[in-house]
């Protein structure tokens, strides 16, 4: 057994001395040291020896590991620094050239929205929900009171992958699976990506993006609504801005309306921003229809709410008074560096 480490343990130390690179000294290191290494067989293969002599060869293995890896350690430092003096020498940096510009990035201006929206609502206690982009009809439409001979289900309107599976056109869906979870009281809003056939111009696109509120709870009333609303614009807009609910029809709620916020521009005096009207129109919303409560599964006579719909890109086009939607898209650095 002593020859036999003082044989691996002379092979070792020769290679070692021979070896030109710090791949190569690793190579070295697991062919003796590792798990299958030969020193470590030596040692699985101790129960062959005499119980009297296991001592002693334990300790000549032990000598000869740590006279191998102080081999290794040494000449790794060595190598380390020899390899290190090569990389220097090749790398040679002129230090009077001017250095590269870092053209640091930031957030698009619809991100900034959606960031200040979410922050809003999570401070009135709402969460933040996501649910998917390629739709069922059924939760697209059936589940929101629309019914088969809706004109938004037409084709010129929704795009169809099939007869039961769209591309959604509103984020209302999201809600109708939360409301089907059955865990209640829900305070929700839900942003992302919607798709209608629309032509583009510079207030349409076939992509755009929306974020939809819910809140179901017992006692629920257009107060609280309107009240929720009103908080939302003064913290979007400004703390003068007022809300103004004019009657409007949805499907999914009922009573309906349309939403205007005084224009922030000339505090309601009418200017070219608000077209002269002192308003300008932001949203929809309304109380939840009983019968959407109803196939969701919850009790509308236990049980009511109310939900508004806001498009993410007329958020951002009112707050940074931008003209034209398409800007948004079009990932020209000049327009997307001021914001």
């Amino acid at each position: 057994m002593r020859e036999k480490l003082e044989k691996i343990k002379a092979e070792a130390l020769q290679q070692i001395e021979a070896s030109d690179g710090l791949d190569k000294l690793n190579e070295i290191r697991v062919a003796y040291l590792g798990k299958k290494g030969q020193l470590t067989s030596v040692l699985k293969s101790m129960k062959e020896v005499a119980p009297e002599d296991r001592p002693k060869v334990g300790q000549l293995v032990n000598e000869a590991r740590e006279q191998i890896e102080g081999k290794l350690e040494e000449t790794r430092v060595v190598l380390a620094r020899r390899a290190r003096e090569l990389q220097l020498k090749k790398e040679v940096i002129d230090v009077t050239l001017p250095a590269k510009k870092t053209n640091t990035g930031h957030s698009h201006p619809n991100t900034i929205a959606l960031e200040e929206v979410e922050r809003i609502f999570i401070g009135m206690g709402y969460e933040v929900v996501e649910g998917p982009e390629i739709e069922l009809d059924e939760y697209n439409f059936t589940k929101l009171n629309i019914p088969p001979n809706h004109p938004a289900k037409d084709e010129q309107d929704t795009f169809y992958i099939n007869k039961d599976i769209v591309l959604r056109t509103q984020t209302s869906p999201v809600q109708a699976r939360t409301m089907e979870k059955g865990k209640l009281p829900i305070r929700m809003i839900s942003p992302g990506r919607v798709f209608r056939s629309d032509e583009v111009d510079a207030t349409h696109s076939p992509s755009f993006h929306q974020v939809e509120g819910l809140v179901i709870d017992k006692n629920i009333t257009l107060a609280d609504l309107k009240g929720t609303l009103a908080e939302f614009a003064r913290e979007m807009f400004g703390e003068e801005t007022k809300v103004k609910f004019r009657p409007h029809h949805f499907p999914f709620t009922e009573p309906s309306a349309e939403v205007d916020v005084s224009c922030f521009k000339c505090g309601g005096k009418g200017c070219r921003f608000c077209k002269g009207t002192g308003w300008i129109e932001i949203l929809g919303c309304g109380m939840v229809h009983p019968h959407v409560l109803e196939m969701c599964g919850i009790d509308p006579e236990e049980y009511t709410g109310f939900a508004f719909g806001v498009g993410l890109e007329r958020i951002a086009l009112l707050k940074y008074e931008i003209d034209d939607m398409r800007l948004l898209y079009e990932n020209d650095i000049r327009f997307l560096k001021q914001f």
